[in-house]
C-alpha cells in the first residue's frame, strides 16, 4: 500500500463531511479518531428490510418495508398533536404518524414524492398505520439509494452524547456511507492469499463494505466471519510471537538436581498426592530440567492441591542453589500462603520471608536484607515483591498465584528480578478453553483435574433471608456434633465501610444471640497481620466453633473440620467468588453444606448464579456460565489481565473460528516476521493499537 493511501485511512474523522470538530470529540469518546477507526466501528445488530410489502398485503404486528407516493401530509391537532403522512402504492393507503417534533416533520416532505417506509404495522379502526417509521427518499431519476429502509439495515452502538450530535444509527449510516464511498478503495488486503484460500475468507475490502451495508444475508455472514477471523488471528499472532520470544530470547536455567529435600517434603505430607498432582509435577520437572525458560500455567478447581505442586517446584529450585518467589494478589492471601508453607517446611529448615506493603519498617528492612543476601530461600508477598528496592541474590523460580488478578506487567516485573527465571502461574478460577487459548495462549497449560480421595460433593442450596433462623439452627446442630462453620458477609470496595460495619454488627448479634454458648471468631482485612494469624490459628486448632468473616477467606484456608458455610447477601457475590468461598468447606471426609442466603427481590442474573452454584460443584461448568453471563471482558477484567477488547468476535460463540485463527497464527509465527511490520498495511494499525502495547509489555529479553 502506498504511503498516500495509508495517510488517507488514518485521516481524522473531523475532516469527513458532516462530522466537524464537535462530533469528532464525541466520537473520540468511543475510540473513533480516524477514518480507519470509523470503518471498524461495527454495527451491534441488523434489521432486515430487504423485502418490499404491498399495502394490500399488510398484516398487523408485522415489521415491513413499503414503497409508495406521498398522498397527503399535515399536522392534526387534538388531545395530542401529531404529524400524519399518508402513503399510496397503487394497492392501498398507509398512515405514518409522528407524535414528537411535529413542526419539524411538517417541513420535511413534499406531495407525490416517493418514499420507502419501514416499521411495525398497527391498526387504528380499519386503517393500517405505522408509528414513528424510518424512511428513505427515492429519487425519480431511478437511483434508489436505500440507507434506512429496503435493505438489511445496520444498527450501531450509540449513547446519549452521540445521539445529541446526530450520531444515532441513522447518523452513523449517513457518515459511513460517504466514508466508504471516499475511502473503500484504500482498503488493501492484509493477510496472505494462501491463508485466505485455505480458510475461504472474503477479501478485506468486501468484508468492510458488507458489514456496514450488506448486499444480502449470506454475504453479511461471510463479512462478519472475515472480520472476526482478523481480530482473533492478530490476538493469537501476538501470543505466538510472545511465546516464541520467551523461548529464544535467552537461555534459561537448567534445574538438574532433585535431592533429599524435595523427597523429604513429599514424604512429610499428611496425605498422598493425587495422580493428577503427580502428572503436573512431572510436567514441571521436565520444564525445569530444560534450558528454555519455563512458562507454565497450573489450573485446577478449588481444593485440588495447586499450592503443594508449586511447593515441590520451589524445593527443586532451592536444591539447585536458587531462590523462589511466590506473588499473591492480596496481603491476606500472601499471609495465608506464608503461614501454610512455613508450617509444611519447618521440619526441613527452609528460610521463608514475607514481604507485603503494610509491614513495619524494621520487619521490612530485615526481609529485604535476607532476600538480597540469599538467606531467604523462599520469598512470599504481594506486588511488593517487584518494587525497585527488592533485590534477589539468585531468583530462579517465579510463581504468580491467582494470575487473572494481575496484569501482564506484574508477571514480567517478577521475571525481570532474576536472570530468566522459570515462571509458574497458578489460578484457582477454572478457565474455559476459549479464554485459556487467548489470555494464556503463550503459556503451556497443566490442569489438576482430580480432587483428593474421600472428598464428598458439597450440598449447596439457596434460600430467602426469611429462612435464616432455620439455617442457623442447622449450623448450631452441626457445631454440637463437633464440627465448625463459617458465616460470610460481603465486602466490596464501593461500600467497604458500610459492609465492614454490617459484618461486625452481625458478629456481635450472633455472639449475643443464637450462638452465645459457642466460641466465635471475627476475621476481616482491616485487622493487623498478627490478629488475623491468631484468629486463624484458634479456628484451625478447633478452639473456635464459628468464624464470622468477610471474603478474606476466599482462597487458601484449609480447615478439614469446617463443614458448613452460610453466605449472607449471596446475591451480591460473583459466581467465581461464591465457588471459591464454598471451597473452604468440604475439605475433609465429612458431609459438607453451603447455604446461600439472598435478600429478595433479586435480579435474573443473580438468580442464575445461585441456581448454577446449587446445581453443580464443577468449577469449569461454573466458569462457562459465568463467561456467558459477563462476557470475556468482565470475566477477568480486560484492563488488568492484558486482554484486548474484541469489537466483533465473541469468545463464547466463536470457538471454532478461534481455533482456526490460532493454528494459522502459530504456523505463521514460525517464519514470517513481515506481518508484524506496522507500515506493511495501515489496516493493521487498527489491530496493533489494540494489541501491540500488551505484546511489548510481555516480551522477555
Amino acid at each position: 500500500m502506498s504511503s498516500a493511501n495509508s495517510k488517507n485511512l488514518l485521516t481524522s474523522v473531523q475532516f469527513l463531511k458532516g462530522i466537524g470538530e464537535k462530533r469528532a470529540e464525541r466520537l473520540k469518546e468511543v475510540g473513533v479518531e480516524t477514518v480507519l477507526d470509523l470503518l471498524y466501528y461495527f454495527p451491534r445488530r441488523y434489521l432486515d428490510r430487504s423485502h418490499i410489502t404491498r399495502i394490500k398485503d399488510l398484516r398487523e404486528d408485522e415489521t415491513v418495508t413499503v414503497v409508495g407516493k406521498v398522498q397527503f401530509f399535515g399536522v392534526k391537532h387534538g388531545k395530542k398533536s401529531r404529524f400524519v403522512l399518508v402513503l399510496f402504492d397503487g394497492t392501498g393507503t398507509l398512515s405514518c404518524i409522528w407524535f414528537h417534533r411535529v413542526q419539524f416533520w411538517a417541513k420535511l416532505f413534499e406531495r407525490n414524492e416517493t418514499l420507502a417506509i419501514s416499521g411495525k404495522v398497527g391498526r387504528f379502526g380499519r386503517d393500517f398505520q405505522i408509528l414513528h417509521p424510518d424512511f428513505d427518499r427515492i429519487s425519480d431519476a431511478g437511483g434508489q439509494e436505500f440507507l434506512n429502509t429496503g435493505r438489511i439495515i445496520p444498527l450501531y452502538p450509540s449513547s446519549e452524547a452521540l445521539g445529541k450530535v446526530g450520531l444515532d444509527s441513522r447518523g452513523f449510516r449517513r457518515v459511513l456511507k460517504q466514508a466508504l464511498h471516499a475511502y473503500a478503495d484504500n482498503i488493501e488486503e492484509t493477510l496472505p492469499q494462501p491463508l485466505l484460500e485455505r480458510q475461504e475468507l472474503l477479501d478485506l475490502k468486501s468484508a468492510v463494505m458488507n458489514v456496514h451495508f450488506p448486499e444480502e444475508r449470506r454475504v453479511l455472514a461471510r463479512a462478519r466471519i472475515r472480520l472476526k477471523f482478523d481480530e482473533l488471528f492478530y490476538l493469537e499472532l501476538m501470543l505466538a510471537y510472545r511465546k516464541r520470544s520467551m523461548e529464544v530470547a535467552r537461555k534459561g536455567i537448567e534445574f538438574l538436581k532433585v535431592g533429599d529435600r524435595t523427597r523429604a517434603l513429599i514424604e512429610s505430607l499428611p496425605y498422598e498426592l493425587t495422580a493428577a498432582q503427580k502428572k503436573v509435577i512431572r510436567e514441571i520437572r521436565d520444564d525445569m530440567k530444560d534450558d528454555s525458560p519455563m512458562n507454565r500455567l497450573i489450573q485446577g478447581d478449588v481444593g485440588s492441591g495447586k499450592t503443594v505442586v508449586a511447593l515441590v517446584a520451589m524445593m527443586m529450585a532451592l536444591e539447585n542453589g536458587y531462590q523462589a518467589a511466590l506473588m499473591a494478589p492480596t496481603e491476606i492471601l500472601a499471609e495465608q500462603h506464608y503461614f501454610g508453607i512455613r508450617e509444611l517446611l519447618e521440619p526441613l529448615n527452609v528460610k521463608i520471608v514475607l514481604l507485603v506493603g503494610g509491614q513495619r519498617k524494621k520487619v521490612r528492612e530485615a526481609a529485604l536484607q535476607a532476600i538480597q543476601s540469599g538467606e531467604a530461600e523462599i520469598v512470599i508477598g504481594t506486588h511488593a515483591l517487584i518494587q525497585e528496592a527488592v533485590e534477589y541474590q539468585r531468583l530462579g523460580l517465579a510463581i504468580i498465584d491467582e494470575q487473572h488478578r494481575f496484569g501482564v506487567m506484574q508477571r514480567v516485573g517478577l521475571q525481570k528480578k532474576g536472570q530468566t527465571p522459570d515462571v509458574l502461574v497458578m489460578t484457582a478460577t477454572p478457565i474455559p478453553r476459549t479464554l485459556s487459548l487467548t489470555l494464556y495462549g503463550d503459556l503451556d497449560v497443566s490442569t489438576i483435574d482430580e480432587l483428593p480421595p474421600g472428598r464428598k460433593p458439597i450440598k449447596t442450596v439457596w434460600r430467602s433471608n426469611k429462612k435464616r433462623n432455620e439455617i442457623y439452627r442447622f449450623v448450631k446442630e452441626r457445631i454440637a456434633q463437633g464440627e465448625q462453620a463459617y458465616v460470610i458477609f460481603p465486602l466490596i470496595e464501593e461500600s467497604e465501610k458500610v459492609d465492614l460495619q454490617a459484618a461486625v454488627e452481625n458478629y456481635e448479634a450472633l455472639k449475643q444471640g443464637l450462638f452465645k454458648e459457642c466460641n466465635i471468631g471475627l476475621l476481616h482485612g482491616r485487622m493487623k497481620s498478627g490478629e488475623k494469624e491468631q484468629v486463624m490459628s484458634e479456628f484451625k486448632a478447633g478452639n473456635l466453633h464459628l468464624m464470622v468473616s468477610t471474603t478474606v477467606i476466599e482462597v487458601g484456608v484449609n480447615i478439614p473440620n469446617a463443614t458448613v458455610m452460610v453466605v449472607e447477601n449471596a446475591e451480591r457475590f460473583g459466581l467465581p467468588q461464591l465457588h471459591q468461598l464454598r471451597g473452604r468447606v468440604g475439605r475433609g471426609s465429612k458431609a459438607s453444606y453451603c447455604f446461600l442466603v439472598a435478600k429478595y427481590p433479586i435480579s435474573q442474573d443473580a438468580r442464575t448464579r445461585l441456581e448454577t452454584l446449587s446445581a453443580t460443584n464443577d468449577g469449569f461448568k461454573i466458569a462457562e456460565v459465568d463467561l456467558r453471563l459477563r462476557g470475556p471482558g468482565e470475566f477477568f477484567g480486560t484492563k488488568q489481565s492484558g486482554m484486548p477488547e474484541l469489537r466483533i468476535a465473541d469468545l463464547v460463540k466463536d470457538t471454532a473460528l478461534l481455533l482456526k485463527a490460532r493454528d494459522e497464527a502459530f504456523d505463521l509465527a514460525k517464519g514470517d516476521h513481515e506481518i508484524l511490520d506496522l507500515d506493511n498495511a495501515s489496516v493493521r494499525v487498527h489491530f496493533f493499537k489494540n494489541y501491540r502495547d500488551k505484546f511489548e509489555l510481555s516480551r522477555v529479553g
